[in-house]
């Protein structure tokens, strides 16, 4: 239960849920221990009018008594029915307290558990599974609900019914009510032991359902690699195999539970073979009535699917600690990075990198080593360089991904993590290296980087960024969905409706990493063009393998192994050799092919 001890303040914050449905479930409790008093009522005013109506044997009177006596049945089994209407009514009511408590909790959950994911840094996504992430938050959240409604809801039950028919039982016979109740102390060291086997059992199989969940997702993502080197066979192989393990493990847990519950079903036999003996006794004896043995033989019953429940209960708690203990490793994983302000204002577009070194947190591979470059407000830069070079980290610090491990990053002269984080992503216009569109129409791809766009302004940006023409030629035009990833449109569109997106958002600063890769030497200077305009005034970075001669750029850095090994502007660093003008007489070369 330490585990799921978490989950008190939602006891809390639904606490009128909570206890309206103990009030319901032992009204209705209540009214079900009174059913096996008025059949004992029936019974023993049969059995003591027996004698009597034998003996009125041919009277005519005898017809009279037995009409009588059915009368007095017929109120009785009216009074069983009217109280069994009373209990189902208030049996309603507390599902409609108790479980429904359980659906609101199971949607808070939800809720907090994806604002929480949302709010961790890249590195945690970098050291856990999309699969294993869904399975929290689908599977392991069922799991816990099931202890909130169900598990509650019938212990809440069992607890109460237990006590009403004890006492009812007691205030007949003291003697015959320990007998009945004997076998218990067995009943309750085979839940301490077998709820042991459960929590480990279920904590495995839990396990390995995240790894199912990532294998399915890794494959499905995949699928064009998958079937472009024809492995389909051997990823179903391969998840076949996942899968037989977790059915094993699933049938290990199922065969607990199988011994378990014909274990309570025949301790309550016993129960009431013991019922019948020692009640059998003391009838003989005087000291309890036929209709107790029939009272107490439905206690018994009625005893059994609470008593049985306890196996089922302490599953599903378990479980559910099984679950929940998985929930909270993430939920108590804080986030890296803090952001301690909030603000709203704009940015210049004043950039310094001061002695600035980063290695990966969840790799350990140092990225940058002592970097220093400063743009101005309304200068643009290029980053030039080999892959792995480290370009796109730095876009990565200055969009706060990641907190740099040693020196700082100034912002309009202010450290980078003394500025609103929300505030800094809002005011930078970032077109990442690994483009990606959710499945969604085109137009509300493009309108994510601006909730409010009106429909003029995503044409108007799609103009920009040389893709209008290509979404008009689709047959929804910007309705158009563009499936899971965008893997409906090709590399250099979806490029395009990335950079539309970015730059619908106004950005006070813009850093595009190679987001020209996928597109055609005519799309790409029409882009570059609108560039040239629409960057005039503000601060922009652009990381690239290729040199742009149609952006004229205040400061080119060209980046090896995390260190800036040449800077300055694109005359200066022709003068100086070295790999900008090697690539530069390269590119020149490739373009004077092409053109021929």
């Amino acid at each position: 239960m330490k585990q799921l001890a978490v989950l008190n303040k939602y006891f809390v914050k639904y606490r009128w849920h909570f206890l309206l449905g103990i009030i319901f479930v032992s009204l209705s409790n209540y009214f079900r221990v009174l059913q096996p008093q008025m059949i004992r009522e029936a019974l023993d005013l049969v059995i003591d009018n027996l004698g009597t109506y034998q003996r009125m044997n041919g009277f005519a009177l005898q017809a009279d008594f037995i009409r009588i006596i059915s009368l007095n049945l017929l109120f009785f089994g009216g009074l069983v029915l009217l109280l069994a209407l009373i209990m189902g009514v208030f049996m309603y009511f507390m599902r409609q307290t108790i479980i429904v408590m359980s659906r609101l909790i199971e949607y808070d959950m939800r809720k907090e558990i994806f604002q929480h994911y949302e709010s961790l840094d890249i590195a945690f996504y970098k050291k856990n599974n999309t699969g294993d992430l869904m399975a929290r938050i689908t599977e392991d959240v069922t799991k816990v609900r099931m202890y909130l409604g169900p598990a509650v809801l019938y212990g809440i039950n069992l607890v109460s019914l237990t006590i009403m028919v004890i006492y009812s039982m007691l205030s007949v016979s003291v003697e015959l009510t320990l007998y009945c109740l004997a076998p218990l102390p067995i009943l309750s060291a085979s839940i301490y032991y077998v709820s042991n086997l459960i929590n480990k059992r279920s904590t495995i199989i839990q396990q390995q359902l995240s790894t199912l969940n990532s294998t399915a997702q890794e494959v499905y993502s995949g699928i064009r690699v998958v079937k472009a080197y024809v492995q389909e066979w051997a990823m179903v192989r391969h998840f076949s195999s996942q899968s037989e393990d977790y059915k094993q493990k699933s049938l290990s847990l199922i065969q607990v539970n199988a011994f378990f519950f014909p274990l309570m079903v025949l301790l309550i036999g016993i129960s009431t073979l013991l019922t019948v003996y020692i009640g059998g006794l003391q009838v003989v004896k005087g000291t309890i009535t036929p209709g107790n043995i029939a009272e107490f033989v439905i206690y018994v019953n009625m005893l059994t699917w609470p008593v049985t429940a306890i196996g089922w209960i302490a599953s599903i708690v378990q479980q559910a600690a099984a679950s929940q203990k998985r929930i909270n490793e993430f939920l108590d994983t804080k986030p890296l990075l803090e952001n301690t302000v909030t603000s709203n204002q704009a940015f210049k577009g004043h950039i310094q990198f001061k002695d600035v070194s980063f290695t990966y947190p969840d790799t350990g591979i140092e990225a940058l080593k002592n970097v220093n470059v400063e743009l101005l407000p309304g200068q643009k830069m290029a980053i030039i360089g080999k892959t792995g070079s480290g370009k796109t980290t730095i876009a990565d610090l200055l969009v706060r991904m990641y907190d740099v491990s040693e020196g700082q990053i100034l912002m309009d002269g202010k450290d980078i993590r003394q500025h609103d984080l929300t505030n800094l992503r809002k005011r930078i216009g970032y077109v990442p290296q690994d483009i990606f569109l959710f499945s969604d129409s085109i137009y509300n791809n493009i309108a994510f980087g601006k909730r409010d766009a009106k429909r003029e302004e995503v044409e108007k940006f799609a103009r920009y960024a040389s893709v209008y023409d290509d979404i008009m030629e689709l047959s929804e035009g910007f309705q158009t969905l563009v499936g899971e990833r965008g893997i409906t449109l090709s590399g250099g569109q979806k490029q395009r409706v990335s950079i539309a997106r970015a730059l619908i958002k106004k950005p006070d600063i813009v850093i595009l990493d190679d987001c020209l890769s996928a597109v055609d030497t005519k799309t790409e200077k029409q882009i570059l063009g609108y560039f040239e305009e629409a960057l005039s005034d503000k601060t922009a970075i652009i990381i690239t393998h290729r040199i742009y001669s149609l952006l004229e750029f205040d400061k080119i850095i060209v980046v090896e192994d995390g260190h800036i090994v040449q800077q300055g502007t694109h005359h200066e660093l022709l003068n100086q050799k070295g790999y900008y003008a090697d690539l530069y007489e390269k590119q020149s070369i490739e373009d004077a092919d092409l053109g021929s």
